[in-house]
């Protein structure tokens, strides 16, 4: 099973709590958990994009650097890890984003790889005077379909002429073009976005579910691979999941009621309000799943709660899934989290044994 982290682009993580951990994302702090990720055989690190954030008293994503150049950053100062940054593709053009990943695919000697999303916050857009109109909820993965042709065109033989509703290249040209296959990978949940990771997406992201319930998410990965079936193709799920771990349950558990008391309502009633703008939307979308106010306090991502041997455990279940590629992992405290996985979970991680062949787990 492959691990990744879903490193603190924005303020504060993906925790919407006064009593949790408050800071700024740095550059310095990006770098010291991937290379502790990187150090511990961590298999890929993952950047979101967000251009506005939710406000209340934690000012909750309203800090946020830069997703493509933090990679370039990152992919500098490391040597193994794959790294993936996110192409805000409503204010990106293509040929942009094309000739941005070939420039970090050389800085990285072909570890990189680009995460597409469509926009579904109107005010990050809006507040540019770049939001096409609220048609644009249902037409997004047609976009989307012609963002990825033109990505593909111009990394496979540097050139498109992609003549196309929303797109249309005039013997559009990038050189050169990445040193190894550029993976694209996407986060779709709606029937619309896996049929989308189905036909484009190398990998598909999507929500892990509720607490302690590391298999709960089974839905969607079978989804998945009966939308990649239908195309003839294999495109592994990767489930996001929050650590939250100590040395006893207790103490792991303690700590997860204190983030909970302390949840930032104000910011978590705009992230409420964003993910019903699109009326579309139900259930099954990733963006009605982050306001379930089952856990909103960290946007209703499956999150593990438990002693380093309970986690482990969890972790090595979701590996028993058909079509379950991996997991992309935060934590609640990014830069002790990552150690206490590297050196107290992974290790009895039936799954990751394959790193340590002299040892075996009792």
């Amino acid at each position: 099973m492959k691990i990744g982290v879903f490193i603190p682009i924005g303020n504060n993580g993906w925790l919407i709590s006064e009593n949790a951990p408050q800071y700024k994302p740095t550059f310095e702090l990006n770098k010291t958990i991937v290379q502790r990720a990187e150090f511990y055989h961590f298999d890929f690190a993952l950047s979101m994009i967000k251009l506005r954030g939710f406000g209340g008293k934690t000012e909750f994503w309203d800090h946020n650097l830069e997703s493509f150049t933090l990679m370039a950053g990152l992919a500098a100062v490391t040597e193994r890890i794959k790294l993936y940054a996110t192409a805000a593709t409503l204010v990106m053009p293509p040929a942009i984003v094309a000739r941005m990943a070939a420039t970090i695919d050389s800085i990285s000697q072909g570890r990189f790889g680009v995460n597409l999303v469509t926009g579904w916050q109107k005010p990050e857009y809006a507040q540019m005077g770049l939001w096409p109109g609220d048609e644009y909820f249902a037409e997004r993965y047609a976009y989307l379909t012609e963002y990825v042709s033109v990505l593909r065109d111009l990394w496979g033989t540097g050139h498109s002429h992609h003549q196309g509703k929303y797109f249309q290249m005039d013997d559009c040209r990038v050189s050169p073009q990445p040193s190894a296959k550029m993976e694209v990978i996407c986060a779709g949940q709606s029937d619309a976005g896996l049929a989308f990771s189905a036909q484009h997406a190398d990998y598909n992201f999507c929500f892990g579910k509720g607490v302690n319930t590391p298999c709960a998410f089974s839905s969607t990965v079978d989804r998945m691979n009966q939308a990649a079936a239908n195309v003839g193709r294999d495109v592994p799920s990767f489930v996001l999941f929050m650590i939250i771990a100590d040395e006893s349950e207790s103490a792991a558990r303690a700590k997860w009621e204190h983030y909970k008391a302390g949840a930032d309502q104000e910011a978590l009633q705009w992230l409420t309000q964003q993910t019903q703008q699109d009326k579309r939307a139900d259930s099954t979308t990733n963006v009605r799943q982050m306001a379930d106010p089952t856990s909103a306090v960290n946007i209703n991502m499956g999150t593990l709660v438990g002693s380093y041997t309970q986690v482990a455990a969890m972790l090595d279940e979701i590996a028993t899934l058909p079509g379950a590629g991996g997991v992309l992992l935060t934590f609640d405290d990014f830069v002790l989290g990552i150690e206490q996985f590297g050196q107290f979970i992974q290790p009895l991680m039936q799954t990751r044994q394959h790193l340590f062949p002299s040892r075996e787990v009792a």
